[in-house]
């Protein structure tokens, strides 16, 4: 099965999935912004903690639509689709978070999208 025959469902799982990792990423950094001390209090605190509980919701739920995924497609083409996490993190810090977006940044991101382009071409 090449790319190019993939379900719209397929499609949306390949780019969902990192799209969902990312946002359980920037959900962990807002989590650490209201961590408190390592200890059993802490962890505690950390455990019960909304943030966290919504990131873990959304990182499982991106696992659980990749491993539906990986049903369609081989790994070796799928998992290209991961570095796209490279890509949206920094995006959705950047709309989250007030992180700035550089040149740097857009230069790497042509580069990964380029070389998923390569991979699955």
């Amino acid at each position: 099965m090449t790319p190019g025959s993939y379900s719209p469902t397929v499609w949306a799982g390949l780019l969902g999935t990192p799209l969902l990792i990312a946002a359980g990423q920037v959900l962990f950094k807002l989590t650490s912004q209201t961590t408190g001390e390592f200890g059993a209090r802490g962890i505690t605190a950390l455990l019960l903690n909304p943030l966290l509980l919504a990131a873990l919701a959304i990182y499982g739920t991106g696992t659980i639509i990749w491993i539906f995924v990986l049903k369609a497609v081989p790994l070796t083409i799928g998992y290209s689709f991961m570095a796209l996490t490279f890509c949206f993190v920094p995006l959705l810090a950047s709309l989250f978070l007030g992180e700035a977006l550089t040149l740097r940044y857009a230069v790497g991101a042509v580069l990964i999208v380029g070389g998923m382009l390569v991979i699955n071409g």
